[in-house]
């Protein structure tokens, strides 16, 4: 892939390259925002206490199990998110007058890598669409810093 960009740009820095509009109506992207990356994972499998990202950054995420099924990023749960006014992580309003329900904590029964770019779980309620990947799981970290500008944007 580098050797593709460098190609394309004539060996310009990753900096001074610019999107540009083509004749034709089509965007020729010379380059995307970059990807953030994981310098550790770590998934609390058997203590249950959810997922702890160190990203390259220095910035750590922790995200417990039931918010990153809440969260699953699959179609299926999307559009069910999107049906009853839920954001991802949110987890699922009871009906009016209805009677909560024993339900077990959502727990992943195992994790595994998605190529370089995702982590996938296998939920103990039989679910296993949802790749989580690392700029989705950027994008939701739960912690207060990163929640404050979505927050703010949302009522600003």
């Amino acid at each position: 892939m580098t050797g593709f960009a460098k190609s394309l740009d004539g060996g310009r820095p990753a900096s001074s390259r610019t999107a540009r509009a083509e004749p034709n109506g089509l965007c020729d992207t010379e380059i995307m925002a970059p990807a953030p990356d994981p310098k550790s994972v770590t998934v609390n499998l058997t203590t249950g206490t959810g997922v702890v990202i160190e990203w390259k950054d220095g910035h750590r995420s922790h995200y417990a199990f039931p918010f990153l099924r809440d969260a699953c990023p699959c179609a299926l749960c999307d559009d069910e998110r999107g049906k009853s006014g839920r954001k991802p992580g949110e987890p699922p309003k009871l009906a009016p007058g209805a009677l909560p329900m024993f339900k077990e904590a959502a727990r992943p029964l195992s994790a595994e890598p998605v190529g370089k770019y995702a982590i996938k779980f296998h939920w103990n309620d039989g679910h296993e669409l949802g790749i989580y990947s690392w700029q989705f799981l950027r994008d939701m970290c739960p912690c207060d810093q990163c929640k404050a500008p979505r927050t703010a944007a949302k009522t600003g």
